[in-house]
């Protein structure tokens, strides 16, 4: 790939959510905030949403890595889940050893007993979804009737929500009005200013270890924020197909064109009305190999 090239340590615009990477932007840190004061209140259902690509799964697992030891996490990466299986998958990330002969009500039973030990021991309990956009709307109204338990008090278990704004259109519904007044802690996040893209940039170089001169101009920064519309994703595929480029024909940084073919190439940028390839034209037939096959390997670790 390029690493050599520019002197690089690691990829700098990986699409996996890596915790190393995470920089201190505000809707980021605001949500981590939130997130944290209303832990430490003891509240029942905690809500961050924002579109796909915002960083929310980076978020939680910022989260989950920071969180103070009092708290127990449960963390269901996949909630699709029926309300059985989310019982299940609650049990055992709770520690539980059950016979599967059991019934739900005895699952249930076991499970509140366990949110009782653990809290006579100190611990606060968290269930952390991510993607919760995907619950079914049974299992939606079986996770509300989870915060029920709890002690004269405080609740057993508080809920951490991560989803798309899919979510919060479901929420709207007449059907979950009792879990929306439950959700007393919400923060919606926003894409990226220009001036936030442009520092963004610069530290996931820095951080993958890039020393040299200025790769992304301003007005190339610029360029990158307006067609990703400021989401972390879509500036990370864009980054990235454009240090491709300039890799394939040996610049040592991103030129114009460079970012103008990468927003061609790319679907969801803004101002692609269709896919073009003409942009690999231009590259030497060796580069054409190696950038070829790297795109479509990343391309199909962001699918």
């Amino acid at each position: 790939m390029y690493l050599q090239h520019f002197g690089l340590g690691e990829a700098p615009f990986s699409l996996t959510p890596n915790t190393g990477f995470f920089f201190g932007l505000a809707p980021h840190v605001e949500a981590l905030q939130v997130l944290q004061t209303a832990l430490q209140t003891g509240e029942g259902f905690i809500k961050v949403t924002g579109e796909v690509g915002t960083g929310k799964t980076l978020i939680c697992r910022k989260l989950l890595n920071e969180i103070p030891s009092r708290f127990h996490c449960a963390y269901l990466p996949n909630p699709y889940l029926t309300p059985d299986e989310l019982r299940w998958a609650v049990a055992l990330e709770l520690g539980l050893k059950y016979s599967t002969n059991i019934d739900q009500q005895q699952l249930t039973t076991l499970i509140q007993q366990q949110l009782i030990a653990l809290s006579a021991h100190g611990h606060s309990i968290v269930l952390v979804l991510d993607e919760a956009q995907a619950l079914p709307d049974e299992s939606l109204e079986a996770l509300r009737l989870f915060t029920n338990l709890e002690t004269e008090s405080r609740k057993l278990l508080q809920v951490v929500l991560f989803a798309q704004p899919e979510l919060d259109e479901r929420l709207a519904l007449k059907q979950f009005r009792q879990l929306r007044q439950r959700i007393t802690f919400s923060y919606p996040l926003r894409p990226l200013t220009r001036g936030e893209t442009s520092a963004y940039l610069a530290h996931r170089l820095q951080i993958a270890g890039y020393q040299g001169p200025e790769l992304f101009s301003q007005n190339n920064c610029m360029r990158l924020a307006k067609a990703s519309r400021g989401i972390p994703r879509l500036i990370n595929i864009l980054a990235h197909k454009a240090l491709l480029l300039a890799f394939g024909e040996g610049a040592q940084c991103v030129s114009h064109q460079h970012i103008k073919a990468a927003i061609n190439d790319t679907d969801d940028a803004k101002g692609s009305a269709m896919l073009t390839r003409g942009w690999f034209a231009a590259l030497g037939a060796a580069a054409i190999v190696v950038v070829s096959a790297t795109v479509h390997w990343f391309l199909g670790a962001a699918a």
